[in-house]
Formats: structure tokens, C-alpha cells, sequence
């Protein structure tokens, strides 16, 4: 189980900072959410801050820090960090096996101490090792070979969380890594087409987006039928189209605020305030979303949702802070859906064709959300819940692997 943060001075958190390479943040990439650390209230940042150019993605993750913009360095998971077991419990996946089936995890630049926080991780939660040795963990570059990319320290935290979502929700699952050379979808693209082609791979996620963006240009990229590749919608509420999540190819990812009740379930969803969602103004509607009223004449996303609230429902996760230092902290963002949903895919053995059509003909093996609101806009069910389809959550989140 979790266990406590423990608490450093915060200077030397904030050492951990100046390292990462985040330096100064703005206050939108910043959302308050609940939580203590050594400069106090923690609220959740992006660790991919990059002002992007034409054709180029920023990855979704998000990390809690204290006021003072430091990480609350600790030996321990947080206590408020959803661990593997919770994970489970809350999307009724305690028991499921993949039987090995293997999740790629497309991200941009290199990571080089991937394994050894990885087996941290894994260690901590009492998960079996997944290792390179054993054949369970593979990382390779977007040709397929071993010249793996620089070290970005905001991409490299992205991949700690990818890697430990997919650990979490699917144990026996293997890991593909494959690391493009930087964050050009160009780059990014090249990456998702070699996961595809590696045997045994069901799943890819693609944790990054940029703005909306025409299949025409980038969807061979990410058009595989027979393998489920899901992308985050982003983290800025509504917005219309992100892409590739507003591709027609992939399965859209949105996100919810994820809490432990009393309730015969014994956790409780809304939408998460920063769950992108919207229409695409390029790509064409899925055939399989008709009949589900969601007002858009093209592409409509989300397609379902997992856990993304930093604060509420974020994953604790081991994850690096400078080349060679790590240390605990709490995740969220639909970088955290994203994989937790390829991991289910992976559970359901069910990748036949287009896998984003897949939930619409099972939407009642959902936990349906029907609370909550990610901004104002024009059409209420883009930003806002309800019974059904709506914007930020889709049809819903895994109630088992039934629905994937």
C-alpha cells in the first residue's frame, strides 16, 4: 500500500527542480488540487512546457509540487497517489490477466534510467520484475534499433508515468518503449508505425498532442487496424479537436476525478476540469458513434475516460528528476488515462479492427459519469456530463475489460 510523503526542506526540493530542466512555470500550465508538502499546498504542473513549432506535440502529464514550484521529494509513495491495487479495485480489473500480450508506449526523446526506476516501482507494489533480462521490457529507438534519443527530463517523466499506468492496471503485461527522436509528429509517427510492426503488440498509447490536425497528413501514423493506439485529449478542458487524439483511428482518452466513497462500488467519478474534449474540424465521425447524440458533425472525442485528476485519482509514481536522481511523486493528466486504457485493451484481448469502435457496441460494461464540467461551450455535451455520451468522459470508464 501507499504510505506517507516524507518531507525534505524545501530547498533541497527545489534543487530537484532547477535540475529537471522545468524551470520557471506559467500559471496555466498550473491547477490547484488538494494536498501538503514542504512549501505547502500542492498544485499539478505540466512537465512538457516546450512552446511548440509546426508539426510538433507536447506531452500530457501532469506532477504535483508544493507552492514553491519544487518537487516534495520523498522515499515513499504519497499516500493520496492511486497505487496498482486501487487502480484495480476501482475499475473492477483485480484477477484479469493478459497472458502476456504487449502495450507500446510511443514518447518522444530518451530516458536512460527507465529500467532501474521502473523495477523501483514494481518493487515497491510487490509487482513481479519486468525487465529487459527477463524479455518483459523492451526499449528501442523509432527505427527499431538501440540508438535511443537524448534525455528531455519533462518526456522522460511522461514515460515514467506510462510505463508504471500500464504496470498498474495490466502486471503481466509486457512493455514496448519505443522513443522517438524528438516530439515532432513526423518523429512521433515514425515511432507508433515500428510499435505496430513488433510482434505481439495489442496496444499503443500515445500520451502527447498538438492541435487539431488532418488524418490526410499524419493518419497513416496511427491508422492500424487490429491494434488498439489510444491518445490523451489533452489537459486544457474544452477546446475542440487535439490531435491525435481527434484522429479516426485511435481511441480518444479523456479523464475523471477518481475518489474512494462508501458507495456498493466504492469510488466515485466526475469529469476532471482539465479532460480535453471537442469536435475535430478535419477528421471524419466514427460510424460506430451514430446513434450516441454527440453533436459533432466530425470526429467527436473523447471515446471513453480513466482516472486524470492529479489531485484526485492521480497515480503515485517513481519517476525521474534529473539524469541521474528520482524520487516519488503523484501524476495524473489524460497521459494517465491513455495507458491505463491500452493496458484494458490489452486485459480484453478484443483488438479486432478498429478498437475504438469496440466500447460503443458494450457501453453498458461502463461505469458511466454524469457529473461534472470541463469549461463553457457551445453544445452542452461537449463540456458538460451526462447519461451517455458526453465530451470529456465518452461513453464512460472501465468497469472490468467487458466493454474493451
Amino acid at each position: 500500500m501507499s504510505k506517507p510523503w516524507t518531507t525534505r526542506a524545501a530547498g533541497a526540493a527545489a534543487l530537484l527542480l532547477v535540475a529537471s530542466g522545468l524551470g520557471a512555470l506559467s500559471a496555466a500550465s498550473a491547477t490547484a488540487t488538494p494536498g501538503h508538502g514542504a512549501g505547502g499546498r500542492l498544485h499539478a504542473v505540466r512537465v512538457c512546457t516546450a512552446t511548440l513549432g509546426t508539426g510538433e506535440a507536447n506531452c500530457h502529464a501532469k506532477v504535483l509540487v508544493d507552492s514553491k514550484g519544487a518537487y516534495p521529494a520523498s522515499t515513499s509513495p504519497p499516500a493520496s497517489g492511486l497505487d496498482p491495487a486501487e487502480l484495480k479495485e476501482a475499475y473492477k480489473l483485480t484477477g484479469l490477466t493478459s497472458g502476456g500480450r504487449t502495450v507500446a508506449i510511443v514518447d518522444a526523446f530518451g530516458y536512460p534510467n527507465l529500467e532501474r526506476d521502473l523495477a523501483t516501482y514494481r518493487s515497491q507494489f510487490g509487482l513481479p520484475p519486468c525487465t529487459r533480462a527477463n524479455g518483459c521490457l523492451r526499449i528501442i529507438d523509432q527505427t527499431g534499433g538501440t540508438a535511443l534519443p537524448r534525455l528531455d527530463v519533462g518526456w522522460a517523466q511522461e514515460q515514467a508515468l506510462d510505463v508504471d499506468a500500464v504496470s498498474a492496471a495490466c502486471p503481466d503485461c509486457k512493455i514496448l518503449v519505443v522513443q522517438a527522436r524528438t516530439n515532432s509528429f513526423a518523429n512521433l509517427g515514425a515511432a507508433v508505425v515500428t510499435a505496430s510492426n513488433q510482434p505481439g503488440v495489442v496496444a499503443i498509447s500515445n500520451s502527447y498532442g498538438g492541435g487539431d490536425a488532418a488524418d490526410a497528413t499524419y493518419g497513416a501514423y496511427y491508422n492500424h487496424p487490429g491494434i488498439a493506439v489510444t491518445a490523451s485529449t489533452g489537459d486544457s478542458g474544452y477546446r475542440g479537436g487535439s490531435y491525435p487524439a481527434s484522429s479516426s483511428y485511435v481511441t480518444a482518452v479523456g479523464g475523471t476525478s477518481l475518489v474512494k466513497d462508501s458507495s456498493a462500488r466504492g469510488w466515485s467519478e466526475s469529469v476532471w476540469s482539465g479532460a480535453g474534449s471537442g469536435c475535430s474540424s478535419y477528421n471524419a465521425a466514427l460510424a460506430a458513434a451514430s446513434t450516441f447524440d454527440t453533436g459533432c458533425t466530425r470526429r467527436a472525442m473523447a471515446d471513453v475516460a480513466a482516472a486524470a485528476d492529479p489531485g484526485k485519482g492521480g497515480l503515485a509514481v517513481y519517476y525521474p528528476t534529473s539524469r541521474n536522481g528520482s524520487t516519488w511523486g503523484q501524476f495524473g493528466g489524460t497521459s494517465e488515462s491513455a495507458p491505463i486504457i491500452a493496458a484494458v485493451y490489452a486485459l480484453s484481448g478484443n483488438t479486432a479492427g478498429y478498437a475504438n469502435a469496440i466500447p460503443y457496441s458494450h457501453a453498458g460494461n461502463l461505469f458511466d459519469v454524469t457529473s461534472g464540467s470541463n469549461g463553457s461551450c457551445p453544445t452542452t455535451q461537449w463540456c458538460t456530463a451526462r447519461t451517455g455520451w458526453d465530451g470529456p468522459t465518452g461513453l464512460g470508464t472501465p468497469n472490468g475489460a467487458g466493454a474493451f
